[in-house]
């Protein structure tokens, strides 16, 4: 038997390896603290020389397997949860930048993580510059910065469904001496791991295809293992330094390229902010995952014939969706999303604004949620919704417009889908 394990064994098997008598599922562990026989034992803990727990806000062993197993999906070296992907996304960036350091983002993101980087983090001091996920290499080094820190992007937009091309922002970023984080949550490691394609930290929201159940809010950061911190020790000191926190440890010396930056933001940002997913959250998380690997080709085969059957309808205006030959990003789909991307469709209506409310209230099966990836079709309309503190410009940069309707196929019946669409786009001539 092979040592590497197909995609699917992962998914079902991957973090969690119960020994002889022990559980088969993984236990939820729901205590927030844990019994040592000794001071000493305890305090090496808190010294970071010795492994275990001593206070779930940091650490919880449910957490761990699973955050193990997210860790294995993506081909990475470690691997935490945190309690939404906004933290994962914020930690992930203020990880390895504070203030008066800078960071380059796609434009084309989800509008909590606009805000989080353009309003919240700004008044940390960390300053953002958007650049078009289309922008050439050329105009996109011209964004960097002595003290840029970080690059950032959407594997697949939410909600423009851009499709980044990961190996031309990997390039940039490493052009610079800085690593490239990408959230992958739309494509999951069942359709992309960026890891292969030259990213380095891959950050999830754990709440959309991985839960796929809408029970679970959460996220996850995972490090590839490959960046070279050491190699711009300056630049990066919180790694590279002792930290005065941690009777002056230097994580990249103690826990090298593959866990500095993972136990960095465990130890440091997940003590001091305690962003931690719920132990019981992780167990139902978990669930999602066994079943990650079948879940998203139906999300992807239903996006797809959707996706087709709304491209020749009269009353659309036009459909995002990389899967279709039209768009433009079909190209950058057939190379980093060869076994489908997800099942979001992106698509504007003739009659604008009013029409996309009422096309929304016609639907019967998709549900209008403030929600996408899940089990069951939803539907929203993210320009006064999950978009709406952007202005008319923002929006427009981020591919957001007054018309534009996220449609998330789930698992139902494409036939089903496909009909409820039909007449609800019907149902605005009458």
């Amino acid at each position: 038997m092979s040592d590497k394990q197909g995609i699917g064994t992962i998914a079902v098997q991957g973090g969690y390896r119960p020994g002889n008598g022990e559980p088969r599922q993984i236990p939820v562990v729901q205590s927030t603290t844990f019994k040592y026989a000794t001071g000493d034992d305890m305090g090496a803990l808190f010294d970071l020389e010795a492994s275990g727990y001593f206070y779930t806000r940091l650490q919880n062993p449910t957490n761990d397997s699973v955050a193990a197993k997210i860790a294995e999906l993506e081909g990475g070296t470690a691997a935490m949860l945190t309690s939404s992907g906004q933290a994962a996304n914020f930690f992930a960036i203020f990880n390895i930048a504070g203030a008066g350091d800078h960071v380059v983002s796609a434009s084309s993101i989800y509008g909590g993580t606009y805000n989080l980087f353009n309003v919240t983090m700004k008044r940390m001091g960390i300053s953002f510059t958007f650049v078009d996920p289309d922008a050439s290499l050329e105009e996109i080094s011209a964004s960097f910065r002595p003290n840029t820190k970080a690059v950032f992007g959407e594997t697949i937009a939410n909600p423009a469904l851009n499709v980044l091309d990961i190996e031309k922002f990997a390039k940039a970023a490493h052009d610079h001496g800085v690593p490239l984080i990408v959230d992958n949550t739309f494509p999951t490691p069942i359709h992309c791991r960026p890891f292969e394609w030259g990213a380095d930290i891959v950050t999830h929201s754990t709440t959309k295809y991985m839960d796929g159940h809408g029970v679970s809010v959460g996220g996850a950061i995972v490090d590839s293992g490959h960046f070279d911190w050491n190699k711009y020790a300056d630049k990066y000191p919180g790694l590279t330094t002792p930290d005065d926190s941690y009777h002056g440890i230097t994580y990249t010396e103690c826990f090298g390229l593959e866990g500095a930056y993972i136990t960095k933001a465990t130890a440091q940002l997940m003590r001091d902010f305690g962003s931690i997913q719920s132990p019981q959250n992780a167990f139902y998380l978990n669930m999602g995952l066994e079943s990650l690997h079948l879940r998203m080709k139906r999300h992807a085969e239903n996006g797809q014939a959707l996706a087709e059957f709304l491209e020749k309808h009269p009353a659309v205006a036009s459909v995002e969706y990389a899967g279709l030959p039209s768009s433009r990003y079909h190209a950058l789909a057939e190379k980093y999303l060869p076994d489908g991307g997800c099942g979001v469709v992106s698509f504007r209506l003739k009659g604008g604004r009013a029409a996309a409310q009422k096309f929304m209230e016609n639907l019967k099966i998709a549900a209008i949620e403030t929600h996408v990836a899940d089990a069951r079709s939803c539907v929203l309309h993210p320009a006064s919704t999950t978009h709406r503190q952007l202005s008319d410009a923002e929006l427009e940069a981020a591919g957001v417009y007054n018309d534009l309707i996220r449609f998330s196929c789930g698992i139902e019946d494409p036939e089903d889908l496909i009909a409820d669409v039909a007449q609800a786009l019907d149902a605005l001539n009458a």
